[in-house]
């Protein structure tokens, strides 16, 4: 049966008999988890089996925030504490960040497919600069373009090599927001050239990635009208053009404060700007089906990103978590010693 283009979230750690019948009367692509729907291994891999058995696909994406830092849904007491992005690059350098990174991203997949999380929103590749917004902060993986693609492919890497996979944001860069854009609608007044020569740098090396989601933030430069998630000259000149982008693009949160309007209105104009899915994230009923009655079937250019996307999914490579811990405590330890 046919999906519609969309992604949506639920409001605690277990299924309402009237939310699994809303979701199999709606049939989203996908799902995604936050921290109220987290409580333990064994509730979680309930819960995404229970998700998945309202659409009636075993391959249904189940999404998650699961960056480390001040952005992790998954977290002590039944799941490690993962470093924030930015420290990779602090404590390993240039030489051996990366690495540090990509074993980060592997053991996080393992702990998000033992649970049946299959699909992780990382890496940020957002490039802050100096007075913005600290909504990114310490979030990104560096300052510097070509520092901050090393750490999100590395990242991406160690995502897929556990079964898991990854979605870049926030398309084309919100590093330079000057509000953050859950409470505001940033606004962007660098040019065009700045832009190009920064802030999209490290989308286009990663360009290859299956999935991205876009930014709520408007580029007065690119178009001074819209945020870049319902905005088509953003979508197809820099998106797909620009940055050379052909996986699925999804939105960032639609209940976000940066956007304006019914959800209906908001919803339409991203479809209209050429966004593939709709993410809607706080479970409210009355605005998912706001949405939904606005969303259209996952079909054409949309469908094949989406089906491209999941075949890209592998199954974890060979893997010693507890090796791979040991291995990434010492590697943390000895970096910070050296820094």
């Amino acid at each position: 049966m046919t999906s519609l283009a969309l992604i949506l979230g639920c409001t605690g750690p277990t299924l309402s008999p009237e939310e699994a019948a809303f979701f199999r009367d709606t049939r989203p692509w996908g799902f995604i988890l936050f921290k109220r729907n987290i409580e333990s291994p064994e509730q979680v891999r309930a819960l995404t089996a229970a998700l998945r058995e309202t659409v009636g696909r075993a391959e249904a994406p189940i999404l998650i925030d699961q960056e480390g830092g001040r952005v992790q849904r998954m977290g002590p007491p039944h799941w490690r504490a993962y470093p924030s992005g930015s420290r990779y690059l602090q404590v390993g350098g240039r030489e051996n960040g990366p690495a540090l990174a990509r074993l980060g991203a592997r053991l996080m997949a393992h702990d998000l497919a033992s649970v049946g999380v299959n699909v992780d929103c990382a890496p940020v590749l957002d490039v802050p600069v100096a007075g913005a917004n600290e909504v990114i902060g310490d979030r990104a993986y560096g300052t510097e373009p070509e520092a901050v693609a090393a750490i999100g492919r590395a990242v991406a890497e160690g995502l897929m090599e556990g079964g898991v996979l990854p979605v870049m944001k926030h398309m084309p860069g919100h590093g330079r927001a000057n509000a953050d854009s859950h409470l505001a609608l940033p606004v962007v007044e660098a040019d065009r050239d700045s832009l190009e020569s920064h802030d999209f740098r490290p989308f286009r090396a990663l360009a290859d990635l299956p999935l991205g989601m876009s930014a709520h933030v408007v580029f007065t430069s690119l178009d001074p009208d819209h945020p870049a998630t319902t905005s088509a000259r953003v979508i197809r000149e820099v998106v797909r053009g620009a940055i050379g982008f052909d996986g699925l693009l999804m939105t960032d949160d639609l209940s976000m404060k940066a956007l304006t309007g019914s959800f209906r209105a908001r919803t339409e104009a991203a479809f209209r700007a050429g966004i593939d899915v709709a993410l809607h994230c706080n479970g409210d009923r009355s605005e998912m089906e706001e949405v939904a009655s606005s969303t259209p079937a996952l079909a054409g250019e949309a469908l094949r990103r989406a089906e491209a996307a999941l075949a890209s999914l592998r199954p974890a490579t060979g893997f010693d978590a507890d090796e791979a811990r040991a291995r990434f405590e010492a590697g943390l330890a000895r970096s910070i010693a050296a820094a």
